[in-house]
């Protein structure tokens, strides 16, 4: 029997070394692409041995800066590691690590906050330069050298297609039983090739299993055994359970109108407190037979396919609290039957959600009052995390949900602002903001009308007099005829101030 039982194709087994002699594969101003998406399937110890080697570099003088290209955010073993000694050069398509995050804003480190959905076609296009290595975290090699995916696939598949060369660890903490829960699409073709994807269902299987990849191409395996980054999650806050409620009330509403089918449409959610508020009063509710097409299943969609509210979920990756991780590799037969993991691709594809008709309900920072979306940047140059997957299900969805608190920083900032300080998504992919006050529905509304639902209903008392006050005065000067229009009535020098007045005084 082999002593390393993952491996079953002979010419890789040769191929076995340390972390350390894999990472000095990886030279000085390769971009490479790493397997990972919200701390799932990410490169265990390849990382941190490459970021011994550069800082090893650099004490000697010499530079060593790459490329991070991945799914999504990844670990602290990973981003954390490589930030803190200076290693990246350029970080793509999402983080969400506080030294990346800090590097990045203190200008040390380039970063392109990009669309998921499109980071596999620019590389396909060659609009990102060339893709040097891979290092692709995976569960299994078979003996024909097909890979088992790990517990996120991301855009593992385009990276193990585009790489010039291939590092490859298998862990074996990933649970066998994963064999079988993906679905690796490879039907997609450059332009003007492309056809149609053949999905029709939330459960609908068009690929298949394992990723392929070159044999020849690899030129490096490490072995593990460590788990994914599992974070817990903090129970509902009453603010996240009336932000849920107020999103349970208005989807019985619908249902109620007719515009959604008694088991609803599929469902996308953000990953976060608030999200997973949402699916624990959706688990409690009397909906039957849902269903969900998502980027990451969390704990709450876990919860619900346990009880068996939601009948099937189609995502990317997983991302569950130690608690959840359990439950799932107890029971890993039952959940393979309901879970597909897909490419990002294909889970964020525009078509595919339009398609399907996906509900989305997606976190912010801040909406201004007539419906715009800052869900990355604070003060309007700092960046948080990115914009993820949020503006491929938010432009495509049958509903686009926003939600937030209405206030930061201990009621000292208001989530409700006359112009956002940076835009990612604007008024028109906007069609329902949410915070604990209550939800504003912007479906079939004019600007001005947007903002005095917006104002209403979503507005914390404190900072309602203020906005409204805003909102009249930008108006008024709309009808003098000395300046601005009345179509979206602004004060561009106070609305640009108001962010930097709650810095400077915490009020209005």
């Amino acid at each position: 029997m082999s002593h390393h039982p993952r491996i079953a194709h002979a010419g890789l087994r040769a191929k076995i070394m340390s972390a350390d002699a894999a990472a000095a594969l990886i030279r000085h101003g390769d971009n490479v692409g790493m397997s990972g998406f919200t701390g799932a399937g990410y490169p265990k110890v390849i990382p941190q041995a490459l970021a011994r080697h550069i800082a090893r570099q650099h004490e000697a003088g010499e530079p060593f800066r790459i490329g991070v290209w991945t799914g999504a955010s990844t670990a602290p073993e990973l981003d954390g590691a490589l930030a803190q000694v200076g290693g990246i050069e350029m970080r793509l398509p999402y983080q969400s690590d506080p030294t990346c995050r800090q590097r990045i804003n203190a200008g040390h480190m380039a970063y392109i906050d990009i669309h998921l959905s499109h980071v596999a076609q620019f590389v396909w296009f060659g609009f990102l330069g060339q893709l040097d290595t891979a290092v692709v975290e995976v569960a299994g090699i078979l003996e024909d050298g097909r890979l088992i995916p790990s517990s996120s696939v991301g855009n593992n598949k385009t990276w193990l297609d585009q790489a010039q060369r291939v590092i490859l660890e298998v862990n074996s903490w990933q649970p066998e039983g994963l064999e079988g829960m993906h679905d690796i699409y490879y039907g997609t073709q450059r332009p003007p090739a492309r056809q149609p994807i053949p999905l029709t269902h939330t459960g609908d299987r068009i690929g298949e299993p394992y990723l392929r990849c070159d044999p020849q191409k690899v030129v490096a395996i490490v072995e593990t055994h460590m788990p994914d980054r599992n974070s817990s999650f903090t129970p509902p806050d009453e603010a996240s359970q009336r932000i849920a409620g107020h999103i349970l009330e208005f989807l019985e509403h619908e249902v109620g109108k007719g515009r959604l089918p008694p088991g609803l449409l599929p469902l996308q959610s953000g990953v976060g407190n608030i999200a997973n508020a949402v699916l624990s009063g959706l688990n409690q509710g009397r909906f039957e037979g849902l269903t969900a097409y998502t980027e990451v299943l969390q704990d709450g969609m876990l919860d619900m396919l346990k009880s068996g509210k939601l009948a099937f979920a189609s995502a990317t990756a997983l991302s569950l609290s130690p608690a959840a991780s359990e439950e799932f590799l107890a029971h890993l037969d039952f959940y393979r039957q309901r879970i597909v993991l897909r490419p990002q691709e294909i889970s964020n594809h525009p078509e595919v959600i339009r398609r399907l008709g996906v509900i989305a309900m997606n976190g912010m920072i801040e909406a201004d009052i007539y419906g715009n979306v800052n869900s990355t940047h604070v003060m309007g140059t700092r960046i948080m995390n990115g914009i993820g997957g949020s503006g491929d299900f938010a432009r495509n969805a049958y509903l686009s949900i926003f939600m937030t608190p209405s206030t930061a920083k201990g009621g000292s900032v208001s989530c409700i602002v006359p112009m956002v300080s940076h835009v990612d998504h604007t008024e028109h992919d906007v069609q329902i903001v949410v915070t604990e006050q209550g939800l504003a529905d912007l479906r079939g509304l004019s600007p001005r009308q947007r903002a005095r639902v917006v104002i209403e209903r979503c507005a914390h008392p404190d900072y309602r007099p203020a906005l409204q006050d805003y909102l009249e005065r930008a108006e008024a000067l709309g009808r003098s005829g000395h300046g601005g229009g009345l179509h979206t009535p602004h004060l561009l020098d106070e609305a640009l101030s108001w962010h930097a007045r709650y810095e400077r005084t915490g009020k209005m």
